[in-house]
């Protein structure tokens, strides 16, 4: 089948190489513009285009440029905007999309499932509307979300998303009839910085949950510190907001319990374990912080 391939993070890569394992002809790949990366400032390629590109296929970074291009059917995997209602009245699209619908329609449907303790989450190929994730659904694949981090959960969407899109375009049965979403939607509202901020009135399970989205961040004693890793621990002395060290751990304390730190990155530095950070922050456990 002639596609046109619409993506641009890693979690769209395997969708991407999929397709052309199969045989499909990947007549453009469309993906957001290069970027400025770390601290040198260079652009670097989304990637989508660095596949893309490995693999010899044509790129654009608008939607315009699949104007007079004779494709099929195009394919979309987290590409991060809208597609014009009149592009889809042209080109009838697929999109891969890592819940379970209508369940966290939005931008940030992964972390959103595990904020909210989800036990469950997924990746559904729907056919592409207008509006926000409301198209029908071809075909749909069930995951356990357990205690993955984000980019665990998202990586095992992505493969499992890859593979459905193939079973619904070698599928006419499933390519032409797909069920309408049943059920609320509810929406996956775009992460900010304050989504990975711990504090000490979130609950152990909200903690946990934050620190598993890999972007955790407090402030101890007014020093930002971000957390990569930690553990459940409680009962524990003290108020909500203070520290303990318990068994040569360090731990936050909040309302019902705590966490306990396991891997740390105090701001300029690089990730450690939090015994070599406590051995050199020369912080005392009476009258400390974190906020």
């Amino acid at each position: 089948m002639r596609l046109a391939f619409l993506g641009t993070p890693e979690a769209a890569v395997p969708s991407l190489r999929a397709l052309v394992d199969v045989g499909h002809d990947i007549v453009i790949v469309i993906t957001r513009p290069d970027r400025k990366r770390g601290r040198g400032g260079a652009l670097s390629p989304s990637p989508v285009k660095a596949e893309a590109l490995a693999l010899g296929l044509r790129v654009g970074h608008r939607v315009s440029d699949l104007e007079g291009l004779d494709v099929e059917r195009g394919v979309v995997v987290a590409y991060g905007a809208m597609i014009p209602a009149a592009v889809l009245e042209r080109i009838p699209m697929l999109n891969v999309h890592f819940s379970l619908l209508p369940r966290w329609r939005g931008a940030a449907p992964v972390e959103r499932a595990i904020l909210a303790g989800d036990e469950e989450t997924g990746v559904g190929v729907m056919s592409l509307e207008a509006q926000l994730d409301t198209g029908p659904v071809h075909l749909e694949r069930r995951v356990a979300v357990g205690d993955k981090t984000s980019n665990e959960l998202m990586s095992e969407l992505a493969d499992i998303g890859a593979a459905a899109l193939v079973e619904v375009l070698g599928s006419p049965a499933l390519l032409e009839h797909p069920a309408p979403q049943q059920g609320p939607p509810t929406y996956a509202e775009k992460l900010t910085k304050e989504t990975f901020h711990l504090v000490p009135s979130m609950s152990q399970s909200a903690l946990l949950a934050t620190v598993r989205l890999e972007r955790a961040f407090t402030f101890i004693n007014g020093r930002r510190i971000r957390v990569l890793r930690a553990h459940a621990v409680g009962p524990l002395e003290g108020a909500a907001g203070s520290l303990a060290v318990v068994d040569n751990s360090v731990c936050l304390v909040a309302n019902d319990g705590g966490i306990a730190l396991d891997e740390v990155q105090p701001e300029g530095s690089r990730p450690m374990a939090v015994s070599a950070w406590w051995a050199g922050a020369r912080i005392s456990e009476d009258g400390s912080q974190w906020t």
